[in-house]
């Protein structure tokens, strides 16, 4: 499976994080990069290190599908995908709009799966290639205030663990890439939603802590270097994990869960959540 600078790699959400750093990367290493996102402006720097650049949005399956069979036509072949379009969207249950769930869902899940259903009869044909799915710690631990956003990596840890048993005997990889609390633009995005939403007042420590307990754990989170290596890896190992955990929250909060059981794990969450609503730190 291991042929740098000749394999041809699609990165989907390459205009930021670690779409942007995995691409960077495997420029590096002599791959042949379609950079794929909504912003061409901000992947203009790929574009200068080499990278073809391609507008697409996932919530348009039209537009994926042109993007990879512009690929095909030019390459003949597609050996490597990046399924890592997504973004998070914070806030209570009853409080986030259903219209904000349907577009959480339709970025983060089906964006996803029209991505999976556009390049698999390639990958089929050639009886070979690597899909690459970015997920979240999120997929095993949901927290109050973050449940819609958890729901939709549920949702992907479902799909890959499906689709890894759906074509493995064509020669395909399904990896998951599953990390924790990083410093990238994320956040701000993810709790921007919280802040903007008129959450009920019965609800009102609860999101105080919520924030305050985000805000702290993004604050003292790595950087996103260990995230984007464990995507190199992913593509550039001959036989790959089949799931990266890339930060200790992401290794170690499923482990706790279950450790704990969730009674007590959820308890100890809420406990910590009020405690720092109260306190103000």
């Amino acid at each position: 499976m291991h042929s740098a600078r000749t394999d041809t790699v699609l990165v989907v959400g390459a205009s930021s994080g670690f779409g942007a750093g995995v691409a960077a990367a495997l420029l590096e290493r002599g791959y042949t990069v379609y950079a794929a996102g909504r912003r061409l402006d901000r992947m203009q720097t790929l574009a200068a290190r080499g990278a073809q650049v391609l507008r697409m949005d996932v919530t348009d399956a039209a537009s994926v599908a042109a993007g990879v069979e512009r690929i095909i036509a030019a390459q003949g072949r597609l050996d490597h995908v990046y399924a890592n379009a997504g973004y998070g969207s914070y806030g209570m249950i009853e409080s986030v709009s259903l219209e904000e769930v349907r577009r959480q869902y339709d970025v983060n899940v089906f964006g996803v799966g029209r991505v999976v259903q556009a390049v698999l009869p390639h990958m089929r044909s050639q009886r070979r290639g690597r899909i690459i799915i970015t997920a979240s710690v999120a997929s095993h631990v949901a927290i109050a205030g973050m449940g819609w956003y958890a729901s939709t990596k549920h949702a992907l840890d479902g799909v890959a663990t499906a689709l890894r048993q759906e074509v493995a005997h064509l020669g395909i990889d399904v990896v998951v890439i599953e990390p924790g609390m990083v410093q990238t633009e994320f956040d701000s995005v993810a709790l921007d939603t919280l802040k903007r939403t008129d959450h009920p007042e019965a609800y009102h420590r609860l999101v105080t802590g919520f924030r305050r307990f985000m805000e702290a754990g993004y604050a003292r989170g790595p950087g996103p270097e260990r995230t984007v290596a464990a995507m190199v890896h992913a593509a550039t190992a001959r036989r790959p994990r089949r799931v990266y955990r890339t930060t200790m929250d992401a290794r170690t909060l499923p482990w706790l869960r279950t450790l704990l059981g969730g009674r007590l794990f959820y308890g100890i969450y809420l406990a910590w959540a009020r405690s720092l609503a109260e306190s103000g730190r």
